[in-house]
């Protein structure tokens, strides 16, 4: 099985090769369409991330505002953690991280659900989340006070949205889960 594998790998680099116009070549001058260019990534500077608590009392409403004058992407999910807790809120629907375009001085929209059920004996209190558009960057951290949560925040299992244009698409989409 060892010698099929060891074998395998230098066809298949072949075939690829193969399958890859070379400069000069009549492929290489087809009228295939360029991909387009995906914006920058939003610098941590130029925008502004925002959260409070919603009407619901298990529900967090956050956003994110590009201040800058030209499009550029934050993370599809945003990074939502919880005071000193391990993990982050989970994605629905789940999916995999990739770019958002945001255009300038426009702002993207997520709900989270912090804890299905108040009552759960199972909930944890954080005095803070934080909050980030991009996992790789720094985000912004938000007390219970500031979100009007009062002393702490009641979580377990939490989930987020993606990123929407609107609140009332983000707390539509977090409906579909109930």
């Amino acid at each position: 099985m060892r010698i099929r594998s060891v074998l395998a790998l230098p066809a298949a680099a072949a075939a690829l090769l193969l399958a890859v116009p070379q400069s000069g070549s009549a492929a290489a001058g087809s009228a295939r369409p360029a991909a387009a260019a995906q914006p920058a990534k939003c610098a941590d500077r130029s925008v502004v991330v925002r959260a409070h608590r919603a009407a619901d009392p298990r529900v967090l409403h956050i956003s994110v505002t590009n201040r800058s004058a030209r499009t550029c992407t934050v993370d599809r999910i945003p990074t939502v953690v919880f005071g000193d807790l391990d993990g982050a809120a989970l994605p629905v629907p789940a999916g995999d991280s990739g770019p958002y375009p945001l255009g300038a001085g426009r702002t993207a929209y997520a709900a989270v659900r912090t804890i299905a059920d108040p009552a759960d004996p199972e909930a944890r209190r954080v005095g803070s989340i934080s909050v980030s558009a991009d996992p790789a960057r720094f985000g912004r951290s938000f007390t219970a006070r500031e979100l009007g949560a009062g002393d702490a925040v009641l979580v377990w299992e939490p989930v987020t949205t993606w990123w929407r244009p609107s609140q009332a698409a983000a707390d539509r989409q977090l409906r579909r889960l109930s």
